[in-house]
């Protein structure tokens, strides 16, 4: 399970002017952390471009290890962080040909967050599904049309080339790239002592921003919306809504197309998953009742909804998004209990059912 030779123990992590801190700091403390946890397993070099030291997007200075002389001639794992702004990045002629150059020694090459648009730039995306912040995935998919972008997934492997959502998920796909290398204990172990989930529950639809009310540029496409938001509860189905905006159903579910890409049902479930999220967030009604409150008739309906679109359940998005007052806090307290007995025989909640180790790199990939 060990990478096998010292090559492909070294970690070389990328920094450079601007560089998300957390993109950097959250993996290398995974890969130190699970030294102590296995034994001497990494080797983590941070370098630049020019092995000069760099600030990052938070004023921290980061003192590197030098440039691209001091690595051996093979690398076991490259891993590119991002920064807010990508298209600086990937206008830095040195730092694309340094990725490049870094990446024809590895073993594999792993991006976090926009650190995918470097990738991309250096044509290692090319022909490849990947992951980047859920709010940088529609550019990613502009700016490169060779790359299949995956909007969910907290992390996506395709081949040797791993790439993971915005800023924490760099932990996530740490963690992963761990039990690849030594088992499913020791990157659950490492997982303990960071306090952190082995498998982050659900995809990153979770944290992403509000939906938004769409714009509907048709007469009647912008009436039904209207009446599908003053009374999501009523506008069970299309004839409804086609009632509403003076069209027959056949005609509102070709203009909606036309001018959303989504049907009219497709629109009315994401008005009501809107309303359920912010009642969740805001509110102490129990499920049921806001599950009625916001049209989706039933309980049942809406966990199934929220399973589909969020990759959560209800009580779990309320448990992670309503606060974080200690009000609040029994829920995200049960969610840690759960988070550190994982493996160990027992789940506080009483459920027989575990996470599957091997799944950290799961559908994903």
């Amino acid at each position: 399970m060990s990478p096998s030779g010292p090559a492909a123990a070294t970690v070389v992590i990328v920094a450079f002017d601007g560089v998300q801190l957390l993109d950097v700091t959250g993996p290398a403390e995974v890969f130190a952390t699970a030294g102590t946890a296995a034994g001497p397993a990494y080797d983590v070099r941070i370098v630049s471009p020019d092995g000069a030291d760099v600030r990052t997007s938070s004023s921290v200075r980061i003192g590197v290890d030098g440039g691209l002389d001091p690595l051996p001639r093979r690398i076991g794992t490259v891993l590119v962080p991002g920064r807010s702004d990508w298209r600086v990045a990937v206008h830095d002629v040195d730092l694309v040909r340094f990725t490049t150059q870094l990446a024809r020694r590895a073993r594999r090459v792993a991006s976090v967050c926009a650190g995918a648009f470097l990738l991309a730039e250096a044509g290692l995306l090319d022909g490849r599904r990947a992951a980047t912040h859920w709010r940088l995935a529609a550019e990613l998919a502009a700016a490169y049309p060779a790359v299949t972008v995956a909007h969910d997934p907290v992390f996506v492997r395709d081949g040797p080339v791993i790439t993971s959502a915005g800023v924490t998920a760099g932990i996530d796909l740490a963690l992963a790239l761990v039990e690849e290398d030594h088992g499913a204990d020791t990157a659950r172990d490492v997982a303990r002592e960071l306090v952190v989930f082995m498998a982050r529950p659900g995809g990153q639809s979770q944290f992403s921003a509000r939906l938004g009310p769409l714009t509907g540029h048709h007469p009647a496409v912008r009436a039904a919306m209207d009446a599908a938001g003053a009374d999501p509860h009523s506008a069970a189905d299309v004839t409804a809504l086609a009632h509403a905006a003076g069209v027959s159903s056949r005609h509102l579910t070709r203009l909606f197309r036309a001018d959303t890409g989504m049907t009219p049902g497709q629109y009315v479930e994401s008005v009501r998953l809107e309303a359920a999220r912010a009642l969740l967030e805001g509110g102490g009604d129990s499920v049921e009742h806001i599950a009625q409150a916001a049209g989706f008739g039933s309980s049942e309906s809406m966990r199934r909804a929220f399973q589909q679109v969020l990759g959560v359940a209800p009580s779990e998005y309320r448990a992670r998004f309503r606060s974080t007052d200690s009000a609040d806090s029994t829920d995200v307290s049960g969610a840690r209990r759960r988070l550190v007995q994982v493996g160990q025989g027992g789940d506080p909640d009483g459920s027989d059912e575990e996470p599957d180790d091997a799944s950290r790199l799961r559908a994903q990939g």
